[in-house]
């Protein structure tokens, strides 16, 4: 039997926030990253359980699974309940790209009425509910670090981030939620 590596969860003792800001780390989850030509988006849509969206900064939730849109062959799947994205991909049958990036990412979840400002304060994406309603989802960047930023809620985002950047993440997000608690 071979030796496997136990992978401890990023940021572990987490937490953060302020009194309009409330930091959680997201529960662990299953991420693939997708790329496919139109032709390839309702077979993988119907494998998947959900409809890929097709529009910029467009999102779709099905259960505990979400489908974020990054580019028009490209998408973000997670999955809560850690599915085996890759393998019902590839039930689709069609050409698409599909790697898992479970290990790759975390998540930091960002809620209250501070969320945005606290966002702001390394992101300069404008996150007004007009511009960036709840669904909205774009790659974007956060101080140095490339993340991918979820509109959950009016006041709800979920920051997708390499687990390399977690840290530095995690940190000027806590320094926001508290220049927002002010």
């Amino acid at each position: 039997m071979a030796d496997l590596a136990t992978r401890t969860l990023p940021l572990r003792g987490f937490h953060g926030g302020s009194a309009t800001v409330r930091l959680t780390l997201a529960t662990p989850a299953s991420r693939l990253s997708l790329r496919a030509k139109p032709d390839a988006v309702d077979a993988l849509s119907t494998a998947l359980g959900l409809s890929l969206p097709t529009r910029p900064k467009a999102s779709v939730t099905s259960g505990t699974r979400h489908a974020l849109w990054l580019g028009p062959d490209e998408w973000l799947v997670i999955d809560e309940t850690e599915a085996d994205l890759p393998s019902l991909a590839a039930s689709a049958g069609v050409l698409h790209s599909a790697t898992d990036i479970s290990h790759r990412n975390t998540a930091i979840l960002v809620e209250g009425s501070g969320a945005a400002a606290a966002i702001n304060a390394g992101c300069p994406q404008d996150l007004s509910l007009k511009t960036f309603p709840v669904g909205a989802c774009s790659r974007t960047v956060f101080g140095k670090a490339e993340i991918v930023l979820y509109r959950t809620g009016d006041t709800a985002f979920r920051v997708e981030c390499w687990r390399s950047f977690a840290p530095y993440v995690s940190g000027l997000l806590a320094a926001g939620a508290q220049d927002a608690g002010h």
